[in-house]
């Protein structure tokens, strides 16, 4: 979608400098990612499968193993593996969804939510004291920011190929 109109030069600046703070917040976001999946012996993949859960869950969408598969980009035996793992190492459940008993839903289990909040219970605290000094009007015009940015990246995604980082190798 592009708007008829082209930015004007501090309009410019400013997406330029959103851009950067995205960058370097993904950049972070990684670390954090990556310290948390060593602490907690998960491999990237199995990180992003509690992220993709959490992030259903929070929407109140019910993530099947196949809509995991599709959001990752993986083949079936790599998910059929990952949730196994996840599920025998207790940070993910299975549970037979209520609509349809045919489906099974992920959910986080009580561990993983217990070391989910373990580990993420600090970065909130942290997160809250930097944003403490920020009107209530600049949060709400920040989270219209981030909607955009996420629907940018969505629009994005869904021009790439569809095979685009699917993996034909079970591996977690």
């Amino acid at each position: 979608m592009s708007d008829p109109t082209p930015p004007s030069s501090s309009r410019g600046e400013l997406e330029r400098r959103i851009a950067g703070d995205l960058r370097e917040l993904s950049s972070e976001s990684d670390w954090v990612a990556r310290s948390f999946a060593d602490q907690n012996d998960l491999s990237p993949n199995e990180f992003r499968a509690l992220l993709f859960v959490m992030i259903a869950e929070t929407a109140e969408v019910r993530m099947t193993a196949g809509d995991l598969r599709r959001q990752m980009g993986l083949s079936g035996a790599a998910i059929t593996y990952l949730v196994e793992r996840m599920t025998e190492t207790g940070h993910l459940r299975r549970e037979v969804d209520p609509s349809d008993r045919r489906k099974v839903i992920l959910r986080y289990a009580d561990h993983g939510m217990e070391v989910a909040r373990g580990f993420f219970t600090s970065l909130a605290d942290h997160t809250h004291t930097s944003m403490a000094h920020v009107p209530d009007e600049d949060l709400e015009a920040a989270h219209r920011v981030f909607g955009a940015l996420v629907d940018g990246m969505r629009a994005f995604r869904a021009e790439m190929p569809a095979d685009i980082g699917v993996d034909t190798v079970s591996r977690g």
